[in-house]
């Protein structure tokens, strides 16, 4: 005889709030359900940080008439703040303080609102620096389909969990492809939406690089809880035009013969892995099939190498101002040895850049940003490219080296050429896992929108999973 943990693993989060809301199971047995999966099959792969289960059960006797009433989640760590809980950012020093936070984020409170059962947090690099999820704080977290290799970063506790079928749907964040890295490494849904679709409210600004969302095993997930949670907070920065009827109503919508441009070769230096070239024209293929014109094609701006250099100083200043953060919630300054030797250079580096150079380097993101959305005015629907570079690396393979602090982001420069640029730009990009390699390894795709345009990657991405659906993919460790 099954039990109900057995029984609901791997229903994706819109079919487990049905189970709820039909009374067959009900949100404190939901909840028992994850707990016990969470307890079966954390230990070899470590994607939990903070364990809040009698939180949880609390919770969870109260009603809600949320549309993820009763649904398990949970939420990054990495400034996602929940009243009365507290977090690490991956750094040693916030995580031994244990400062529970005084009151929730704005995305935070929609996501409690929506009916989702929290139970605790999920691994992250400290303050989301790198592509993998190894911080010296909690150590590294493991994919379920290779525990040798990393499920990508800086959400990979966050992906690991989900496609291990602890729970059906986890919050993650995307500052340089955090979300998109971590589900191709997994075999998940990972939508950045539009910069300014989500509130980063009250704390964070919009017009930043970052923005969070979630993964998820489904189309339809994502969909259901962008509904739940889109729209502007109180004082946002940028604010994206609503969509013009619920996102949940684009899926299996026709979007009609979509002009496609195809990217399978790395923009610039370097040489692209044969699995993520079998992807990504695999995914060419599939979108010829079902109508679409797919040609040769990508915006001139993902060629242009003096634009990373440019970005550095942005990208450095918000590793100095997240430090910065971490020791006012302590209440003192943080020393060398408490943070990671990357994330310390990048503020030593951040503290020598003067007003000017910063400025420039926020007029190069606006000139980068404007020049990369032209190519969607020119004629083309979606963009179409691998995820990453290669297939999911070996943990450890983004460690500092000896007397070279950096050693780490220049390693990551190698790993998401794809990724970054629409940070950069604002635009909505989805990775969908549409390929498994020789070794079992999930390689996931992207699909990248206009600003704004959600709606068409839903409709896309839902015409995609109907016809290549990628459900029965589950990993051995699970």
């Amino acid at each position: 005889m099954t039990s109900i943990a057995d029984d609901t693993q791997w229903l994706d989060a819109t079919a487990t709030a049905e189970l709820v809301a039909s009374g067959e199971v009900s949100a404190p047995e939901m909840v028992e359900a994850a707990i016990e999966r969470i307890e079966r099959l954390d230990g070899p792969l470590n994607a939990m940080t903070l364990k809040w289960y009698d939180h949880a059960r609390e919770v969870a006797q109260q009603p809600s008439d949320g549309p993820f009433a009763g649904v398990p989640f949970l939420l990054k760590d990495l400034w996602a703040h929940y009243e009365g809980q507290t977090m690490t950012n991956g750094n040693v020093a916030l995580r031994d303080a244990a400062v529970p936070a005084t009151a929730d984020t704005t995305l935070v409170s929609r996501f409690r609102n929506a009916g989702l059962q929290t139970l605790g947090r999920t691994n992250s690099p400290e303050l989301g620096s790198l592509p993998v999820t190894e911080p010296v704080a909690n150590g590294p977290t493991r994919n379920p389909y290779d525990t040798d290799r990393t499920p990508g970063g800086s959400s990979g506790g966050a992906a690991a969990a989900v496609a291990a079928g602890m729970v059906p749907i986890a919050h993650a964040s995307d500052g340089g492809g955090s979300i998109r890295i971590p589900a191709s490494c997994c075999g998940l849904v990972g939508l950045k939406p539009s910069q300014g679709r989500i509130s980063m409210g009250p704390q964070r600004a919009e017009s930043n690089l970052g923005i969070d969302f979630c993964v998820s095993r489904s189309v339809r997930d994502s969909a259901r809880l962008l509904d739940a949670v889109h729209g502007p907070g109180v004082g946002d920065t940028v604010i994206a035009a609503a969509p013009t009827r619920p996102y949940v109503e684009e899926l299996g919508v026709d979007p009609g013969k979509l002009r496609i441009g195809l990217l399978d070769h790395l923009p610039q230096e370097g040489e692209l892995h044969a699995d993520c070239v079998t992807a990504v024209r695999n995914a060419a293929a599939l979108l010829e099939s079902l109508g679409h014109d797919v040609a040769p094609g990508h915006p001139a701006t993902l060629d242009d190498a003096s634009f990373r250099p440019r970005f550095m100083a942005m990208w450095a200043a918000n590793m100095a101002g997240g430090v910065a953060t971490m020791g006012s919630m302590i209440g003192r300054e943080l020393t060398e040895d408490e943070v990671e030797p990357v994330n310390w250079a990048q503020a030593q580096f951040a503290s020598k850049v003067n007003g000017v150079e910063y400025l420039q380097a926020l007029n190069a993101v606006i000139e980068f940003r404007r020049a990369t959305q032209q190519w969607w005015e020119e004629g083309w629907d979606l963009l179409l490219s691998p995820t990453l570079n290669e297939p999911p690396v070996h943990i450890g393979d983004h460690d500092p080296k000896p007397g070279d602090p950096m050693a780490g982001m220049k390693r990551a420069a190698e790993f998401i050429s794809f990724t970054p640029p629409f940070n950069a730009s604002g635009q909505p990009a989805i990775s969908l896992p549409l390929h498994w390699n020789d070794d079992g390894l999930p390689i996931g795709v992207q699909l990248v929108a206009a600003y704004g345009r959600e709606d068409l990657l839903f409709q896309v991405a839902s015409q995609i999973e109907a016809a290549a659906p990628w459900s029965d993919h589950r990993p051995p460790s699970s």
